[in-house]
């Protein structure tokens, strides 16, 4: 069972207590996307080597239930900073005028948005659903980009039967062969349709992001009142982040320990591998590695509103500015990651 965690460890308190007068903590609870899973480690890595505390921070971490779960929390001030998908956060935005919340930090350089096929049927490229079976649950990420991807890579979406499918019944359907691929997270979608028993070799990840899709992926948000008021909190804990983020590249094997901590019944080997898929697909790309982790290429951002407008209506012009902010990254060199 999953449960919030208090994140501030003895030994990071005990560091603190020897280096002067104990100082008042600032609190800021963090929400979370999903699950405690393997993608997460870099959170818990900062809270298990002190990093959060060397910020004079003491960080609560709460699992999620979804690419928009955050959002509100965050936006109603329940939550000063949580997780969440940026085309989410770029829709909340546009339905929920001056709420205060916007991005800070791009975690997610490349998004995880894929489709999941298997070989044996077919499928290993984009133009290869065209005629197939696809299934996608309608509140998924992935599906919600499809549009935008079948775009494009000139697909016929009138040739694509798409079935509408629940998230627990979409990984068995592929595996069983009810249909020929599905929509999905692909660092969480490939290992759920492998542990089925199917052959990796059988299975084919399209990532969106390697087929013309310009989406950038999760992002950590804030309450934009919160951050008026505690710059400097705000950047000490995306200072922490990436310090958690290098020290998981570092020793992924670590990192998995401290999620595992908060979750024995995890597998250690599932969440190492889905971890090991996310630094590389997603998190550790070369523009990252170039330019530094958490900013964004405004061109970039342009480009991805005007992707998120083929499968969404906005109710008003969309503006860049209202969705990320690099006012609180640290310019002191610790968003540079090595790999």
């Amino acid at each position: 069972m999953f449960q919030t965690i208090r994140m501030t460890t003895a030994a990071a308190v005990a560091g603190i207590a020897l280096s002067g007068p104990a100082l008042a903590q600032t609190e800021m609870n963090f929400a979370l996307d999903w699950r405690f899973e393997g993608p997460a480690a870099p959170y818990f890595a900062a809270v298990d080597n002190g990093h959060f505390a060397e910020e004079g921070l003491e960080v609560e971490i709460s699992p999620g239930q979804g690419s928009l779960d955050a959002i509100p929390k965050v936006a109603t001030g329940a939550f000063p900073v949580g997780f969440a998908d940026m085309a989410s956060l770029v829709k909340f935005l546009d339905q929920n005028p001056g709420a205060p919340v916007t991005g800070v930090m791009m975690m997610y350089d490349r998004p995880a948005f894929a489709v999941i096929g298997r070989v044996s049927r077919g499928i290993e490229t984009p133009e290869d659903l065209e005629g197939s079976v696809l299934g996608a649950p309608p509140p998924d990420g992935a599906w919600a980009q499809f549009p935008a991807f079948a775009a494009a890579n000139d697909l016929d979406m009138d040739s694509i039967t798409v079935e509408s499918v629940g998230f627990p019944t979409r990984a068995p359907m592929l595996a069983e062969g009810e249909v020929d691929a599905i929509t999905g997270f692909s660092f969480t979608s490939f290992l759920n349709v492998a542990r089925l028993g199917v052959p990796e070799e059988d299975i084919s990840t399209i990532l969106m992001a390697e087929h013309g899709l310009e989406l950038y992926g999760n992002v950590i948000i804030v309450n934009t009142d919160f951050a008026a008021e505690n710059p400097e909190a705000v950047t000490g804990f995306l200072r922490a982040v990436a310090r958690g983020l290098q020290d998981v590249v570092d020793d992924p094997e670590a990192g998995i320990e401290s999620l595992v901590a908060r979750n024995p019944a995890l597998d250690n080997e599932l969440e190492l591998r889905r971890l090991n898929l996310a630094l590389r697909d997603n998190i550790l790309t070369d523009w990252v590695l170039e330019n530094g982790l958490g900013n964004i290429d405004p061109a970039r951002l342009e480009r991805s509103l005007d992707q998120i407008a083929m499968g969404y209506e906005f109710q008003r012009d969309p503006d860049p500015a209202l969705y990320f902010t690099d006012a609180y990254l640290p310019t002191d060199g610790s968003l540079m990651i090595s790999r």
